[in-house]
């Protein structure tokens, strides 16, 4: 049994579906802060908290559980800034929590959701592993600390860990049951599309003038279900390998790009507007999957930006929740 903590989120609940379609039986935990029970297809439902260590170790108890995919966590990276301790609290006291039940009930295999918001600014791209990390918000961090608390407990405890560092978590389940829903949104690809549909007023742009190809900002775009294949393949994995992979496509899109793609699969025109860089912005942010490959084994096979944001607009279309 394969506890997947925050399973009601975005990458969770595709990763669970994920994991079932692969044979798995996995009980699905989350508090439904952000998450949503409309997108967990799975009969084993928990509600449980991070910051409740009483209500995780019922869960242990109910369940057999050999091991975590761990999701759960605040995400908002401008709202770390502005409220650090609600992220410190929960992401890193609640994993610590989590840890501690995991080792009372002998479960010593985790899959971490981590962010390649550990890196900081670029030194160089594509980033690989080897790149230096310096996070600079306190949403990566929490993501670093975890990480290195993770290592720690390794060498400790004999845990079984892979963190799994993620580049722009796009796209939708292909059967359109699944999406991103997010309240609020800070996501590009449905921020274009919701402008699109006219359900908000537009898209802001940040900056226009980076040195790039046409002056926004290029960013990596991996679809969430080649996300979840690599969640998969690392719970294969945690018997030969600990460390962090980053997941990415190795591909840099421009904001442009993702407008122009977005109008084209749609057919219809993006109401957008031209402001001001944000603080923190690098101009160039794209992963190196080498590592990723070789270890896992695994291939992204949605790299087609059309048909990530054609999967995208039809959950944007259709949405259930």
């Amino acid at each position: 049994m394969i506890l997947i903590l925050g399973g009601a989120g975005y990458i969770g609940s595709h990763t669970l579906k994920h994991m079932m379609e692969h044979g798995y039986e996995c009980v699905v935990v989350d508090n439904l802060s952000y998450g949503h029970k409309e997108a967990v297809q799975c009969k084993n439902f928990e509600i449980a908290d991070l910051m409740d260590k009483s209500s995780l170790q019922a869960v242990f108890k109910k369940y057999k559980i050999d091991a975590v995919i761990h999701f759960a966590a605040f995400t908002y990276v401008g709202e770390s800034v502005t409220d650090p301790k609600k992220y410190y609290e929960n992401n890193v006291i609640g994993t610590l929590n989590l840890l501690s039940v995991m080792l009372e009930f002998n479960v010593k295999k985790i899959v971490f959701s981590s962010t390649c918001a550990t890196y900081g600014n670029p030194l160089y791209v594509p980033l690989d592993e080897k790149h230096s990390n310096n996070p600079i918000s306190p949403y990566g961090k929490t993501k670093l600390m975890i990480e290195q608390v993770l290592e720690d407990y390794k060498h400790a405890y004999n845990l079984q860990y892979i963190a799994l560092r993620y580049f722009n978590a796009a796209g939708a389940s292909a059967g359109g049951d699944i999406g991103e829903s997010h309240n609020p949104e800070t996501h590009l690809i449905p921020l274009v599309l919701r402008a699109i549909k006219g359900d908000i007023k537009n898209v802001s742009i940040f900056g226009n003038n980076y040195e790039t190809p046409d002056g926004t900002c290029l960013r990596d775009y991996i679809h969430v279900d080649d996300l979840a294949s690599a969640h998969r393949l690392a719970y294969e994995k945690l018997d030969a390998f600990s460390g962090n992979l980053n997941l990415g496509t190795g591909i840099a899109t421009s904001v442009k790009e993702i407008i122009e793609t977005s109008e084209k699969v749609s057919g219809k025109a993006c109401p957008q507007e031209q402001v001001g860089r944000r603080e923190g912005d690098p101009a160039v942010l794209y992963a190196s999957n080498i590592k990723a490959k070789e270890v896992l084994g695994w291939e992204p096979k949605i790299t087609k930006l059309e048909d990530i944001i054609a999967s995208a607009w039809g959950w944007e279309q259709n949405k259930k929740f």
